[in-house]
């Protein structure tokens, strides 16, 4: 089998996983970060017009490439990807306490401000919601090998699913590519993963992919909160 025709099988399984949740799973939304991999699942969404929701958080320290992409998707789809921002009076408590920059002084206060600018707008975007997605790729760090296409999400009582869970970067490019898809601009500037913008930087050759998220930490912390309880990656149950 050639690798066309392993794409073209994996492209199916995936279109057939988002058209399974927007049947079965009523509401589900998509959980986007702007960056490659969820532009490759917004297409599919919008252009299929799948009844998933789309919605991104708005964490206050994007790249204004990030925020960028909100333009690019509402020219292409005509459609405005809903935002979840953080509380703001626990920003400024945070910021008060610690220091605007504190999450460069231990892992616990990186955490935390994933918490606050990530986790707790994430579980306001889930409330009332039978599933959601993401565009988390086995490929992407060691803390992702064993990722599930459908899992059961004991944290938030629903299920969860990575639709692209198999795919690997090439295969994420050649759609993206081949479908005219936009992206975000600091992918051709060396970043491959894209979170806030003082937690990431361009990567160089040969690097992992992910080197360039919370690069002053070991790669075993190298996870925001969204996929994981009580700093464990949620793996309870692979369906």
């Amino acid at each position: 089998m050639n690798e066309t025709s392993e794409y073209e099988i994996r492209l199916a399984n995936t279109v057939a996983i988002l058209e399974k949740i927007a049947s079965e799973f009523t509401p589900a939304v998509f959980a986007s970060s702007l960056a490659a991999e969820d532009m490759v699942l917004t297409d599919l969404i919008l252009r299929r017009q799948l009844n998933i929701g789309i919605f991104s958080l708005e964490t206050g320290r994007l790249h204004k490439e990030t925020l960028a992409m909100l333009d690019k998707i509402r020219a292409t789809y005509a459609v405005d990807i809903q935002l979840f921002k953080p509380n703001l009076a626990a920003v400024e408590d945070y910021v008060r306490q610690h220091g605007i920059n504190a999450f460069y002084d231990s892992v616990d206060m990186r955490k935390e401000c994933c918490r606050i600018r990530k986790v707790e707008p994430l579980n306001r975007a889930l409330k009332g919601k039978k599933a959601w997605i993401t565009g988390q790729r086995r490929a992407q760090s060691a803390t992702r090998t064993e990722l599930a296409v459908q899992e059961d999400d004991v944290a938030h009582a629903m299920q969860k699913f990575n639709p692209l869970a198999d795919w690997s970067e090439d295969d994420v490019w050649h759609y993206i590519r081949s479908n005219n898809v936009p992206y975000n601009a600091l992918h051709d500037k060396g970043y491959p993963s894209i979170g806030c913008e003082p937690c990431t930087r361009a990567i160089q050759p040969g690097e992992d992919i992910r080197a360039g998220r919370w690069w002053w930490e070991n790669p075993e912390s190298k996870e925001c909160g969204l996929h994981v309880v009580d700093g464990k990656l949620v793996r309870i149950k692979a369906i």
